[in-house]
């Protein structure tokens, strides 16, 4: 395990000494450095896990999405539904190798470290991305985040196979919605704390006691000063 630098210790101590009861993290760009679902979706199409029409729609469907001509949480849902009759196994096990590659070198230590601490304190963690099911899970392996602590973008999977009926896409206001869902026997159904580092994040953090943005980008940046709330910077990036 990577040592820990003063300013990492006092930041996992400022967050237990609020002792959360319950917690909700994003993922991608809070626990760890880059997009683990866009990075498995340019990799996926690369490798050919899908069939090749599939494999040209979704580059013209990912250009209209950077073109800003398809909105977040359908391209979100959409890198879901495109497994649709493939057997979750194996998009499980290309998520694993893929992940273990090419995103658990970038976990933030201080992050990974904060998620073991809350949860042998007895606070219950959340993930809550709007990437596939599949990669949130391998990623949270190293976090010792249980499966039913999920909340992804997620379809119904039939007798191990994909299909394309969605369940849910936690982005923006589909975070609220996913922890309203999960958090009914909760007082107000808030988390104590809540982490983000991007817009889509604005909601949940705005909605718990605590909110923390880590290693915003600059548009959560100026929200998150202005409301006051937390800003914190992973020490990965100092190094």
């Amino acid at each position: 395990m990577t040592p820990l630098t003063p300013i990492q210790t006092e930041f996992i101590e400022s967050v237990l000494t609020l002792k959360p009861r319950v917690a909700t993290f994003d993922c991608d760009g809070t626990l760890w450095s880059g997009d683990a679902g866009e990075g498995f979706f340019s990799w996926e199409l690369d490798h050919g896990l899908v069939p090749d029409q599939i494999v040209q729609w979704a580059r013209l469907r990912y250009a209209d999405y950077k073109a800003g001509q398809v909105a977040e949480d359908v391209m979100c849902g959409e890198m879901v539904t495109m497994h649709r009759g493939l057997q979750e196994e194996v998009v499980q096990q290309a998520c694993d190798a893929y992940f273990a590659q090419a995103i658990a070198p970038n976990i933030f230590p201080e992050m990974r470290e904060l998620v073991h601490r809350l949860r042998a304190s007895g606070c219950d963690v959340w993930a809550v991305s709007s990437s596939n099911q599949w990669i949130i899970r391998s990623g949270m392996r190293s976090f010792g985040n249980p499966q039913n602590r999920i909340l992804a973008a997620e379809v119904a999977v039939e007798n191990g196979i994909i299909t394309d009926r969605l369940i849910r896409v936690p982005s923006g206001p589909g975070k609220l919605e996913a922890i309203h869902s999960v958090l009914k026997s909760s007082p107000n159904h808030a988390p104590d704390c809540a982490f983000g580092n991007a817009i889509w994040d604005r909601e949940m953090l705005a909605m718990s006691k605590h909110p923390f943005a880590i290693n915003p980008n600059p548009d959560l940046k100026k929200i998150a000063l202005s409301n006051g709330w937390t800003v914190y910077q992973p020490q990965f990036f100092l190094r």
